[in-house]
């Protein structure tokens, strides 16, 4: 097994997908003696119910997992027990607040009018080539830091500044990944020796762990001004450390660095990798992108100064774009952003499956392979159809999330799914509504081995105004 592993490393995921296709959805990968990577892979939405919600208790994080995602520390993504649910209530404190949903989709709104925008305006006059998936990334990395941090970056501007610490969240998610398919020994030596993957991390955490510091330092001592209030989730922690966070519950100040790396990572990454497969599926299929513009013009072009040209107003009128919602709904089918969940059994257990559990055994969830299984979406799976997500009401529909789970499922589903779609909707409409998207030609499109499901090459992309 771990041959094949290792000849597939290049095509992880679509690796996987093939051997649990092969297995009728659950397979127990068997590693070499002494190196305790033995996982069950299932892919059964009974299983991935039971595994996530209703036997919830008995599958945890796990011990492999703090080794491998050691460079998340302890927060949200690999906290367990009192600290998950101490920080789950913080950030969704915060995240509930009406004014915090606004700041959202202020903030997405004035990155698009004031960096996105005139970026493409530019590529578009001059007929250059340029990589959309890099725009996101640094739109999505600015949003992020402004709504945790309270520090706009601005990497997101015409002259694309060189920001090491934005780059090192990819080599993190990249290095994580290779921990899984290699021994542990192996990656192991590889960090003591300072060597391949897990140098670049080593170095690319230093400049992260650099980046928060001083912007943490730099809120602490701006956050007694007088008269003044910010709405970011530091702000937040803080308010609530000082014992007047109005019922928020309290965080530990050792914790903010970790909590706040792993929000950052969260925003950053799924938003950007969404909307770079969702722009891809749209120049693959012209078709749907029609649809979603008429939409569009249909529903705002006599709100706009700009006839045709989509700005945003307020967050109710982007649920309107019920076509849109669809086609980002089925983007997220087919490339959900974190591909590959894990979890660990605590105790003995039984899957709906019939398959017996032993303690301890690492459970890996991968998400990419369920949206590519006839068996739950049906034959035309690889088609991307957002008319799926549509009811015959004309409303999207909803499916249960152990089978739709890009925002994974039970306790510890997405907080941030609702603030996630306002900021894809409002960057795909005003896209949309002002240019036109086509692939470079020749540009090779497949995805990245890395727990984040980016593209390997990028998207090297043409714009021309939409007229």
């Amino acid at each position: 097994m771990i041959p094949a592993l290792l000849k597939n490393n290049g095509r992880l995921h679509d690796f996987t997908t093939e051997v649990v296709e092969q297995s009728e959805g659950t397979y127990l990968f068997k590693g070499p003696l002494f190196t305790n990577m033995d996982m069950m892979i299932t892919i059964d939405p009974a299983n991935v119910n039971y595994i996530l919600a209703k036997n919830f208790p008995n599958f945890d994080k796990g011990p492999e997992f703090k080794e491998i995602f050691d460079v998340f520390g302890d927060g949200i993504f690999g906290a367990e027990y009192e600290s998950w649910e101490s920080q789950r209530k913080a950030i969704k404190a915060v995240m509930m607040q009406p004014r915090f949903q606004e700041l959202v989709a202020t903030t997405s709104w004035n990155k698009v009018e004031t960096g996105l925008i005139p970026i493409m305006e530019l590529v578009s006059e001059t007929g250059t080539e340029v990589d959309v998936e890099e725009l996101f990334q640094r739109f999505a990395f600015d949003c992020s830091c402004i709504l945790v941090l309270g520090h706009d970056p601005t990497s997101l501007c015409k002259e694309l500044p060189h920001l090491p610490h934005e780059k090192a969240f990819a080599d993190a998610e990249e290095a994580i990944l290779y921990r899984y398919m290699l021994p542990q020994v192996i990656w192991k030596l590889q960090r003591w020796l300072q060597v391949g993957k897990e140098r670049k991390l080593k170095v690319g955490m230093e400049n992260v762990d650099q980046f928060l510091s001083h912007w943490i330092s730099v809120k602490q001592q701006n956050h007694t001004v007088a008269g003044k209030e910010d709405f970011d989730v530091l702000s937040s922690y803080m308010r609530a450390a000082e014992g007047n966070g109005d019922d928020e519950p309290n965080i530990p100040q050792e914790i903010w660095r970790d909590s706040i790396m792993n929000l950052i990572v969260a925003g950053k990454d799924t938003i950007s990798a969404t909307l770079t497969w969702f722009f891809w599926l749209l120049a693959t299929n012209p078709a749907e992108e029609e649809k979603i513009r008429q939409e569009i013009s249909t529903n705002f072009q006599m709100m706009s100064s700009h006839v045709g040209k989509w700005e945003f107003t307020d967050v109710e009128e982007l649920r309107k774009l019920i076509y849109l919602h669809a086609a980002l709904c089925e983007t997220l089918r087919l490339f959900p952003p974190v591909a590959i969940q894990h979890k660990a059994s605590i105790k003995h257990d039984i899957l709906p499956t019939g398959h017996h559990i032993k303690p301890n055994t690492i459970m890996l969830l991968p998400f990419y392979s369920m949206g590519r299984m006839k068996s739950i979406w049906g034959e035309d799976c690889l088609q991307f159809k957002p008319g799926r997500w549509i009811s015959e009401s004309g409303r999207i529909r909803n499916e249960p999330s152990y089978k739709f789970t890009a925002f994974n499922a039970g306790p510890r589903s997405c907080l941030g799914k609702e603030m996630s779609f306002t900021q894809m909707k409002i960057v795909a409409a005003a896209i949309i509504s002002r240019f036109k998207i086509q692939v470079a030609e020749g540009h090779p499109v497949c995805s990245n081995t890395s727990v984040i499901l980016h593209m390997k090459h990028g998207l090297k992309v043409k714009i021309s105004k939409y007229e």
